[in-house]
């Protein structure tokens, strides 16, 4: 038999996938837009078995022959929306079918192109059952009341695949739409248990409890942006272009769940669970040791917090022969956090590197070296606020210093000063990794704090960063971040962007002072932060003023200069 750690690493046999359809149904009320959530039956190894999601299940093979009863859209025009060479229309069928089964709307219309009255309507949802248990088709039902179905008024939203670690597996587009005039739901009480009407910004607020699975999450988070159903229908109707989204299952505190594209964890995960078995973590747990890539581990000190997110990342890197490693930012002055990192490390600790001294980021370095005996390099303090003025490594660095690491490979110092006038980035050539520090950081953008913090600086460091055309960022806060072109390019149009606003609020108030200023350039930050954002600010009035577009009073007033 196989020992457990051959049985991971086997390869997974592929699960084939069954494609789905599912609605998402809006009304507007005087309150403002709901939309239609179904709470599903209870079923032992139904992984959504008790989740609220939106109507909808599996195509049948019968769905293509409701190609013939369908009104407004053919199966070629449905199949260029979808981006499918055929088959197209088979969902947009099986969405108005599925709808029908568990909740009673139907999206059709009289022969004729009148809407179905109340009469009628019973009368078709007396044919409910026989349509669930296959009795009849779509087809037979609408040919013997007389009705067409009405696929036009569905509009593509999106497309989700179940993550591949999944023993199920579902391809499923969504449909936008809005509740046909005088219907109503009654829910058949078999796959579903009951049906609720929603705000979306409620759902969200309460979507633990509703087990709210990722694709209805996220499309309710692009609702809440709507507004309106008005503006959901016609903006989902101009869409073009809509992608296929494959979350990747991870670990973390709420145990298994899926993780997409657009999450913190997510380029990180391509990296620790590349074939995609589910054996990944969606969250960083300060202590526990992360292999990123051959030779690059990852410990994060216990001093999570606004300014460190999850905690500051210590970085290890090494192997070879001799199986020696060097530590980039041991952190904190921490003794547990430098016992975690001995711990983490296969072998012997020989270089300290320090990107920068920000008090969560050096001091550890002290207390590390006492134990290992260690060479330190980077850069002293060069201004005492918020600095850890005591770090004084044994080897400083200039720009483009090349050092050998314990395992043979090379470190190349990168001087990025800007957020600290000593800052220093770390590539790692060989694997095009840059250790970022406080430079580049994952899921925020980082404070520019003057006299040691300078915008301009910073600005033009980011540029330096980018003509490296690293392949990873490994940042001092955060996970591994993958794009660092278009992310760095980000960066940068949001330092302008802000800079812009500053000018904007100058012009609408005329001079103010940065406690002024700071409530109408940071209008999209919570009040709580605004204190950190001041300090930003500063530094964009700052820029301003050394540009020759803006000057300060000496009492501290702000205003462009003419």
């Amino acid at each position: 038999m196989p020992s457990s750690s051959a049985a991971e690493h086997r390869p997974c046999a592929p699960v084939s996938l069954r494609m789905a359809a599912s609605l998402v149904v809006l009304r507007e009320r005087p309150s403002g837009m709901e939309v239609l959530l179904l709470r599903r039956a209870v079923r032992a190894g139904d992984f959504s078995s008790d989740a609220y999601v939106f109507p909808g299940g599996v195509l049948d093979a019968a769905d293509r022959l409701g190609h013939a009863v369908c009104e407004g859209l053919d199966e070629a025009t449905a199949s260029q929306r979808l981006a499918l060479d055929a088959g197209g229309l088979d969902y947009y069928v099986a969405a108005i079918r599925e709808c029908f089964e568990e909740t009673g709307v139907l999206f059709a219309q009289d022969v004729d192109g009148a809407p179905l009255d109340a009469r009628r309507l019973n009368d078709i949802r007396a044919q409910r059952e026989a349509l669930h248990d296959g009795k009849i088709d779509i087809a037979s039902l609408c040919r013997s009341r007389d009705i067409r179905l009405t696929p036009r008024h569905l509009h593509y939203l999106s497309h989700w695949v179940t993550p591949l670690a999944l023993p199920k597996r579902f391809d499923t587009r969504f449909f936008l739409t809005i509740l046909p005039d005088g219907q109503h739901v009654e829910v058949d009480q078999t796959e579903t248990a009951a049906h609720r009407w929603m705000r979306p910004h409620y759902a969200l607020a309460h979507a633990d409890q509703l087990r709210l699975l990722p694709p209805t999450r996220k499309l309710l988070q692009w609702l809440e942006g709507m507004a309106t159903a008005e503006r959901a229908i016609s903006t989902a109707a101009a869409l073009r272009e809509v992608p296929r989204i494959e979350p990747r299952l991870a670990n973390g505190k709420r145990g298994r769940w899926p993780v997409t594209p657009d999450e913190p964890a997510w380029a990180e995960l391509t990296l620790t669970d590349p074939q995609a078995r589910g054996t990944g973590s969606y969250e960083i747990v300060p202590g526990e040791v992360v292999t990123l890539m051959p030779g690059v581990l990852r410990i994060a000190a216990p001093n999570p917090g606004m300014m460190t997110g999850p905690g500051t990342n210590t970085y290890l890197v090494g192997g070879g022969a001799d199986n020696d490693w060097a530590v980039i930012d041991p952190g904190p002055d921490d003794p547990i956090h430098i016992d975690a990192i001995l711990r983490a490390a296969p072998g012997a600790i020989r270089q300290i590197f320090v990107t920068h001294t920000h008090r969560d980021h050096s001091p550890g370095a002290r207390l590390l070296k006492q134990r290992t005996n260690a060479t330190s390099y980077g850069l002293q303090a060069r201004h005492r606020e918020g600095q850890d003025t005591l770090f004084l490594p044994d080897v400083t660095l200039s720009d483009g210093d090349e050092v050998t690491l314990p395992d043979g490979r090379t470190l190349r110092a990168i001087h990025t000063p800007g957020h600290a006038a000593n800052h220093l980035c770390y590539e790692l050539a060989d694997v095009k990794l840059v250790f970022t520090g406080d430079h580049v950081m994952q899921g925020s953008t980082v404070v520019i704090n003057p006299p040691d913090g300078h915008m301009g600086t910073y600005l033009a460091s980011l540029e330096k960063l980018a003509t490296l055309g690293p392949a990873w960022l490994a940042p001092g806060h955060g996970f591994m971040m993958d794009r660092p072109a278009q992310r760095i390019a980000r960066l940068i149009a949001h330092r302008l962007a802000r800079e812009a606003s500053t000018v904007q609020a100058l012009e609408r108030i005329g001079a103010a002072s940065i406690e002024a200023l700071t409530p109408l350039v940071y209008a999209d930050v919570p009040a709580v932060r605004h204190g950190v954002a001041r300090r930003s600010l500063r530094a964009h009035l700052e820029k301003l003023a050394e540009d020759g577009r803006a000057e300060v009073s000496d009492d501290g007033v702000w205003r462009l200069r003419r």
